[in-house]
């Protein structure tokens, strides 16, 4: 059993006494036993998210000391080629539902939206793309005309 599986088994017991507790005690205590199980799923969720909070910290913190970025690369290969065609299968029925409705306005809004997000994934994955800079010749060159 792993470890989310034993929380869930934990987590079923405590759902069953909290009913077994309301089918003793009856209605009139019901608000109070909800609000005692919410309050133990309230600490188990916090309780994750503080450790998942400390652990990305602490991965956080062995990429600055290592000095690199990140310890993969954000940007693959099978991400951009993925990416590309989603894009391009879902622009079929967008395509047609855009000009279907709206005639050519509507495929041109389409379009529009779908180069947009290429365009923010392009971003997103390769900052700078849009505002390299070429690099300019040297004026001093041994080249003379």
């Amino acid at each position: 059993m792993t470890g989310l599986e034993a929380r869930d088994t934990e987590l079923k017991k405590e759902l069953n006494a909290t009913l077994q507790a309301r089918r003793e005690l009856g209605e009139e205590y019901e608000s109070a036993l909800v609000d005692s199980f919410l309050e133990k799923v309230d600490q188990r969720i916090d309780g994750a998210v503080e450790r998942r909070a400390r652990r990305q910290l602490a991965e956080q913190q062995m990429v600055v000391a290592r000095g690199s970025r990140s310890s993969q690369p954000t940007d693959s290969w099978g991400e951009r080629f993925g990416f590309g065609i989603v894009s391009l299968v879902l622009a079929i029925p967008l395509s047609a539902i855009g000009g279907g409705v709206a005639h050519l306005p509507g495929l041109l809004v389409a379009w529009a939206g779908i180069v947009g997000v290429n365009v923010v994934q392009a971003t997103r994955t390769n900052p700078g793309f849009f505002g390299r800079r070429r690099h300019k010749p040297s004026e001093d060159t041994d080249w003379e005309d």
